[in-house]
């Protein structure tokens, strides 16, 4: 029996292979891959087959920068992670002589490996080494089983978040929706007010109308807005794909912050996935246990406020391809230090 990398062209054959495995993730999904493309990322579908048997995929792109350019697989290889020890060396050859190809100073995978020795072990015994951090997608994840009554989901909800939720109706908090270019801007606003208090980086708006244009075709996606007094004044982007909703993006305005705003859009968002018959409802990324000074302290408090587990995955891990991967080391190095992670 023999492993082997190929391409994949067909949506259809990606997107049946992507439900069998359902991760944890939409940055495999064939729609993450055509917003990096429309953003003008070269793209690389891979599938990996055992005998011409389809058995994982591996979305790819080529990120291009001054510090180093590197290949990138978020939150993948989608594989049975029992077999990591078999496809790895096979896929990771592959990507030596693309990187190689593409000129690449390195490359990275941000697997939803669990957290486990041997998986770093695997890793560490092919060459890997963990990166300086791990970019901008979440090694430990917040999710909510769907798989129960709605009543019973409210009922588990911590005591101040149901308050909240009622409070906010009580209240006179609205919700709306909207997947359009006029939603995008409102949404902006707010996420560009966000930004500026919270002091981080926000994605262009450019790069969040790409993402809205690939899932908005197929109804996987959704901007929620909730209005106080005829004015917006918090917001969420979610992603329903395959078996999960993800709350991806989210912002607020300082104004009325006592009318618990965002716990409604949640308790919404919700709502409407568990309509969808999705089995989970994933809030991305949280902070450890052990990091009360963590940037996201407060954010990880209002997640679980809704209940649920956390899954921990593996850190990203590198392969140095060229010297210049240690420019790029020690910039990300540095960036994590003045970001307080």
């Amino acid at each position: 029996m023999t492993i082997n990398i190929k391409p994949i062209e067909s949506q259809a054959e990606w997107q049946t292979m992507e439900n069998r495995l359902a991760p944890h993730t939409f940055l495999q999904s064939w729609e993450w891959g055509e917003a990096q493309q429309a953003l003008g990322q070269k793209i690389f579908r891979l599938g990996i087959f055992k005998d011409d048997r389809l058995i994982g995929l591996a979305f790819i792109y080529l990120i291009k920068a001054r510090r180093g350019s590197f290949l990138f697989c978020p939150h993948g290889p989608l594989i049975n992670w029992g077999q990591t020890e078999e496809i790895m060396p096979i896929l990771l050859r592959y990507l030596i002589a693309l990187g190689r190809e593409e000129k690449a100073d390195f490359i990275r995978f941000s697997p939803l490996a669990p957290d486990t020795g041997e998986n770093k072990n695997i890793f560490a015994s092919l060459g890997f080494r963990p990166a300086p951090v791990h970019l901008m997608h979440p090694e430990l994840a917040w999710l909510l089983d769907l798989r129960l009554p709605l009543e019973e989901l409210f009922n588990n909800l911590e005591k101040h978040t149901r308050y909240s939720i009622r409070k906010a109706q009580k209240d006179g908090v609205t919700i709306k929706t909207g997947a359009d270019v006029a939603a995008l801007d409102e949404f902006y606003e707010l996420y560009k007010q966000t930004a500026n208090r919270q002091k981080f980086v926000p994605f262009t708006k450019d790069y969040l109308k790409k993402e809205l244009a690939a899932f908005v075709k197929n109804d996987k996606i959704m901007l929620y807005f909730a209005y106080y007094q005829a004015e917006p004044i918090a917001t969420a982007m979610i992603i329903f794909s395959h078996d999960s909703a993800f709350y991806h993006h989210g912002a607020s305005s300082r104004k009325f912050t006592k009318a618990a705003a965002s716990e409604l859009i949640q308790w919404t968002a919700i709502s409407e996935a568990k309509s969808r018959g999705l089995k989970f409802y994933n809030f991305w990324g949280i902070a450890p246990e052990a990091s009360p000074n963590h940037p996201w302290a407060g954010l990880t408090k209002f997640k679980r406020g809704f209940s649920g587990k956390s899954e921990a995955y593996l850190h990203a891990q590198d392969y140095i391809l060229t010297k210049k991967y240690w420019l790029n080391y020690l910039i990300e190095k540095l960036r994590k230090l003045k970001r307080g992670y």
